[in-house]
């Protein structure tokens, strides 16, 4: 069994659905879905060309996939994922955009986030005790004679070539393809996605995924918000209780309008 720490959005977000209908499976339940109606696309076509993300799911990498070390389990990869979520404060990547990745189609930032990149390395090195070494099978599968000399130090340091400085926020949308189909898969996506980019992305939680066995689908595990949970609820009362102050008719002051209303919601 593997673990990957990533993001991906909540489950009822409009670009959870656009993208389980593209890739044809829900990342959450791991159900089969319909795939769109696209025109001058086939269902197979679409179907060929997302295999390889669709047995990842819809998501963007923060640790890539690992085996637990031996002296760990997974309730305690739980209770530190949840505590680390906890002290993190949320934020937005301003604009994603239908991007090209190298030979494949993804979703990318417009401009990089100087956020993002800092969570990502933070949860490198908090979680790198929970990872087991890398084999000499995941070694070479790596292609370690393709990288440069930081991604090299980064795969025997960290068991993947593609953090710190040389990690990059992207959510993959297809496997790699040739220049014919490149061309032919723009327009549809960017037709499909883009909608759903208009507003900022909220990185407002953390998913643990999971790999049950070596070549089975990825899933989401479970969902860690950021952010200490209580807080956020009672800055909800606080606003709520504003809310209420300023519309309930009363010759109350608004201060004391204020405080009664968030005393009454406790």
């Amino acid at each position: 069994m593997r673990y990957a720490i990533c993001f991906t959005p909540p489950m009822a977000d409009p670009l959870s659905t656009v993208a389980a209908s593209w890739l044809g499976r829900n990342v959450y339940s791991g159900e089969p879905t319909e795939l769109p109606s696209i025109c001058g696309l086939t269902a197979s076509e679409i179907a060929f060309h997302t295999a390889v993300p669709r047995r990842f799911g819809f998501h963007a990498v923060v640790m890539s996939p690992f085996r637990l070390h031996p002296d760990m389990d997974e309730a305690q990869l739980l209770k530190a994922l949840m505590h680390f979520a906890g002290a993190q404060t949320p934020f937005e990547i301003e604009k994603l955009e239908v991007a090209r990745l190298g030979q494949c189609w993804g979703l990318m930032p417009q401009i990089p986030s100087t956020a993002m990149h800092l969570l990502a390395a933070s949860i490198v090195q908090e979680f790198d005790a929970f990872r087991a070494p890398l084999s000499e099978d995941e070694i070479e599968r790596s292609d370690p004679d393709r990288l440069t000399a930081p991604q090299f130090s980064n795969l025997h340091r960290w068991g993947d070539p593609h953090v710190m400085d040389e990690y990059r926020f992207h959510m993959m949308l297809t496997g790699p393809l040739n220049q014919d189909a490149m061309r032919r898969i723009e327009a549809p996506l960017r037709d499909l996605f883009e909608p759903c980019l208009a507003p900022p992305l909220t990185i407002g939680s953390l998913a643990l995924f999971v790999e049950q066995e070596s070549g089975a689908p990825m899933r989401v595990h479970s969902q860690h918000p950021l952010g200490k949970i209580s807080a956020t609820k009672r800055a909800d009362r606080i606003k709520r209780a504003a809310t209420e102050a300023t519309l309930a008719p009363s010759p109350v002051p608004p201060l004391s309008r204020m405080v009664a209303a968030l005393m009454a919601s406790r």
